[in-house]
């Protein structure tokens, strides 16, 4: 099965791995020596890793869907020195639980902005979750 470059990278941040390969290699190819992996935690939630293209093929959604979540002020993605949009792990989380109070769940993005701020607030009191929205985890979102 061939992959594209976002599926591969996306693939490898599901089990918690990134090569130092890809980011050592001018073409985002690996290379043919080996290297160590780093694990993503080591990279750090917040550090500025995926472009909007890159980004959008992780979520499966359009460029503009992404530039328009940050229009209404539900993300914030870093900028580059060339005014490039650079979109962090936890950036991803955060646009993963929008996509699913919006496509699973029928949310408008007012709600899904509101029902975010309330389950953390759930998450910070020690209190579970409404019924229907166990699976959302809010611990690592950023609102």
């Amino acid at each position: 099965m061939l992959l594209t470059r976002a599926q591969s990278l996306h693939r490898r941040a599901q089990r918690g791995i990134i090569t130092s390969e890809l980011r050592a290699s001018k073409s985002g190819f690996p290379t043919t020596e080996p290297q160590s992996e780093v694990v993503l935690t080591d990279l750090g939630l917040d550090r500025p890793v995926y472009t909007l293209s890159v980004a959008a093929e992780i979520l499966e959604s359009h460029p503009r869907t992404l530039m328009m979540y940050e229009h209404l002020g539900m993300i914030a993605p870093q900028r580059t020195s060339t005014n490039r949009r650079r979109y962090s792990p936890r950036d991803i989380i955060t646009l993963r639980a929008i996509q699913t109070l919006t496509q699973q769940h029928g949310v408008n993005l007012a709600g899904a902005r509101y029902i975010l701020a309330m389950m953390k607030q759930l998450a910070a009191a020690n209190l579970p979750p409404p019924a229907g929205l166990e699976s959302l985890d809010v611990s690592l979102i950023r609102l």
